[in-house]
């Protein structure tokens, strides 16, 4: 934990499409945040973005020198693309949780509601925690392979007049009837091995397997990344499996490879590859280089948070 340094001037980037945005209106959060800060003698400078250029913003915001922190409003998206432009600079990166599920934000223990993250923003304790990297690309929670990008990008194929959760019923059905099974070569340290497998997983620090637990991180500064690699199946396992990964009954020794690592090369005969990063779906060319970047991030958290 860094001594407390209370910033005494923010720049916070919004994400317009962020859910938080669906059921207050843009103005109203605004004005929440605006006097939140004020009320604790901090200056604000409010950046209005929708998904796209969100770590340019952030690297604008950077490259003025006006504010002494940046805060990133949205989902897990927002906060990898404002981490991104951060990383490495020791400029203070705040998070305001207006996502559907801030995952980066409930790891670190910040807290859900706004009010009560801008608190913490306004107390000035800080963190220094890791970050994931792909061929230069930051993420701050995973990258996968192979089934999700899969489904996320089926998913927003079909969302035209269709709610969320249907588009992401419809493109698993589709993905479990052309069940594609991806060829990978896996480097890491001395070692070298050839899977075949639906999901493929980079974690920025290891995952919590266990029921209630699930998809938790006990740490977010261990500097490592956890590979996990689900075992070649058939598609009546592949489903089981996944109902056995929701339910938090995985046997990690039965169901997957893993590594603990601070680097991995992962090359496959495809051209280009889609590889999800915090939600998002990016092409990109192989071999995919991994690292984890520790410490790299200066994070405002709670006090209490270790």
């Amino acid at each position: 934990m860094n001594a407390a340094a209370k910033p005494k001037k923010v720049c916070v980037i919004l994400n317009t499409a962020a859910a938080g945005f669906l059921h207050r209106p843009v103005r109203e959060i605004c004005n929440a945040i605006t006097s939140g800060f004020a009320d604790h003698g901090i200056a604000v400078e409010i950046v209005l973005a929708f998904n796209g250029g969100l770590d340019k913003r952030a690297r604008d915001a950077i490259g003025t020198g006006a504010a002494d922190a940046v805060v990133a409003g949205g989902g897990d998206g927002t906060v990898g693309a404002v981490a991104a432009a951060l990383a490495g600079t020791g400029i203070p990166l705040g998070i305001l949780p207006l996502g559907r599920v801030n995952h980066f934000a409930r790891d670190a223990g910040i807290p859900q509601q706004l009010e009560q993250a801008v608190q913490v923003i306004a107390d000035g304790h800080s963190a220094s925690l890791d970050a994931g990297e792909v061929n230069g690309r930051i993420f701050v929670n995973n990258s996968s392979l192979g089934a999700y990008p899969f489904l996320v990008i089926d998913r927003e194929r079909r969302r035209r007049g269709v709610q969320r959760g249907l588009a992401f019923l419809l493109a698993a059905i589709r993905l479990i009837h052309l069940f594609p099974l991806r060829r990978f070569t896996v480097r890491v340290a001395e070692r070298s091995e050839i899977c075949r497998t639906p999901c493929l997983f980079v974690g920025n620090n290891r995952y919590l397997l266990e029921l209630f637990a699930l998809g938790r991180r006990p740490q977010l500064n261990a500097g490592q990344l956890a590979i996990y690699i689900a075992r070649q199946q058939t598609r009546l396992q592949l489903v089981w499996f996944t109902f056995r990964c929701l339910l938090g009954l995985t046997d990690p020794a039965r169901d997957l490879r893993i590594f603990h690592v601070s680097w991995a090369e992962i090359s496959t005969r495809s051209v280009h590859l889609d590889v999800a990063m915090d939600g998002e779906v990016i092409r990109m060319r192989p071999p995919l280089r991994y690292r984890i970047r520790p410490a790299s991030l200066r994070v405002y958290v709670r006090g209490e948070t270790p």
